[in-house]
């Protein structure tokens, strides 16, 4: 703490601002422990909180505006490059659509309190088109709230944020030990978790020219589209694809035989919802379920006609 507030006297405002900046705009740079301990020195005297507040949020607009003119130039294909970054970013990108489709841009006031959806949800609102204006307006509301957290717990709880650092600071290295062992314990965690998720994966595949040659032949039964409404607005779905909705898995699919062809795709990397979808199908009795390998974006890759 005392090092983090010598770093303050020397580079004041600066210095929250452009790790504020790093941490919005994708770096793995934790930004509350500068927040916390800038406003346990507001409380002795340093910079007011208001002043700390205003520069956070000023670095979260740079960096979010940065996303939001990456996703209206790009379009929702940069959420696929901003989850791969991610230590879970199988369900990044079906969990943004989730919340974007259900709460809107209203969603982004409590966005940076969410882990790895901050800068996606800014994507996702260039993505879909957002007025400037709107955006600008929510994204430093809930960058104000996110900011006044951090700062605020500082300044209400200084006494107590002192005696942990003192009393690691008394441990010596083995302080210093604990925290680095406490970090590298929560990233094995996260990169096991991934692990076995990954190993669910692992099931048949078709692959895009497959699929092609089942419709030609008129052997496929349904070609079934688990993106989100906003995602498939945006993009187009593939010819004759049913969409359907997630939490009524079973009734979306009355009708199909059981042991007929059916090709599940989606939008994330691994097609890790496309794969949860087809493993619930399996359960429900059919036989033959594949996810498309690529999902949408191997199939428009390949120059194939979609529909909207």
């Amino acid at each position: 703490m005392n090092h983090l507030i010598m770093l303050l006297q020397q580079y004041g405002l600066w210095l929250v601002f452009f790790n504020v900046l790093a941490l919005q705009a994708g770096l793995p740079i934790p930004a509350y422990p500068v927040l916390i301990v800038a406003g346990a020195y507001a409380a002795m005297g340093g910079n007011p909180l208001w002043e700390l507040v205003a520069v956070g949020v000023a670095a979260a607009l740079v960096a979010d505006t940065g996303w939001y003119l990456a996703g209206r130039r790009f379009g929702v294909s940069i959420l696929r490059v901003l989850c791969r970054v991610s230590l879970s970013p199988d369900g990044c990108v079906r969990q943004t659509e989730n919340i974007f489709e259900r709460f809107g841009p209203t969603s982004m006031l409590v966005a940076k309190f969410v882990p790895g959806f901050a800068s996606v949800a800014t994507a996702m609102a260039g993505a879909v088109r957002l007025r400037y204006a709107l955006f600008v307006a929510f994204d430093a509301i809930g960058a104000a709230l996110w900011v006044s957290v951090g700062v605020g717990l500082g300044y209400l709880f200084r006494n107590a944020i002192d005696d942990a650092m003192n009393t690691l600071k008394a441990l010596g290295q083995y302080g210093l030990m604990l925290v680095v062992a406490g970090f590298i314990a929560w990233v094995l965690i996260k990169a096991w978790r991934r692990w076995m998720f990954v190993r669910q994966l692992r099931m048949d595949r078709v692959s895009v020219d497959e699929l092609r040659e089942l419709i030609d032949d008129h052997k496929i039964n349904a070609i079934v589209d688990v993106r989100s409404p906003i995602t498939q607005a945006a993009t187009g779905r593939i010819p004759g694809a049913r969409a359907i909705d997630m939490q009524k898995i079973t009734e979306s699919f009355k009708g199909v035989p059981v042991d007929g062809e059916v090709v599940v795709y989606c939008a994330c990397p691994n097609e890790a919802t496309a794969v949860k979808v087809a493993q619930s199908l399996a359960k429900l009795g059919y036989k033959r379920i594949r996810p498309l390998h690529g999902g949408i974006d191997a199939w428009i890759a390949a120059g194939l006609a979609v529909e909207h």
